[in-house]
């Protein structure tokens, strides 16, 4: 695995706008939906278990990250906080690039063993992530 930064390829999808995208039109859809104060949706998961959901937690948590409350955040779901960070450092870099027009940061090259290292890992946080809801399951 490499991680280099170069230019931009004719044809090449351009990810940091189409992500940056992504994450904007959700962040506005999800603050218009709260705004006219629609019902919250049910986790059928836990109506049917009683146990919560590997995402249970995660619209609490984006509520309480955008309020500027981490420390509630990261209480709701430490993973919904985590990937939150992760896309507002990822926003701030398509900003960045996509008005400077700087080379993009890109990882190439992987190998199997690497591609299999970072599935394990993320099935592994996942797993973890939902301990930890199970565990504290009475807050919900």
């Amino acid at each position: 695995m490499r991680l280099v930064c170069r230019r931009i390829l004719p044809k090449e999808l351009n990810h940091e706008l189409l992500w940056l995208g992504v994450s904007t039109a959700v962040l506005v859809a999800g603050a218009v939906f709260l705004g006219l104060g629609l019902p919250w949706l049910g986790c059928p998961f836990r109506a049917v278990t009683g146990y919560p959901c590997l995402t249970c937690g995660a619209t609490r948590c984006a509520i309480a990250f955008f309020h500027g409350n981490l420390s509630l955040a990261w209480s709701w779901n430490p993973l919904a906080f985590l990937a939150l960070c992760g896309v507002m450092l990822f926003d701030l870099y398509a900003v960045i690039v996509l008005l400077t027009r700087c080379p993009r940061l890109r990882v190439i090259e992987w190998t199997r063993a690497e591609k299999n290292v970072v599935r394990i890992a993320v099935v592994a946080l996942i797993a973890v992530n939902w301990a930890y809801l199970v565990a504290h399951r009475a807050q919900y």
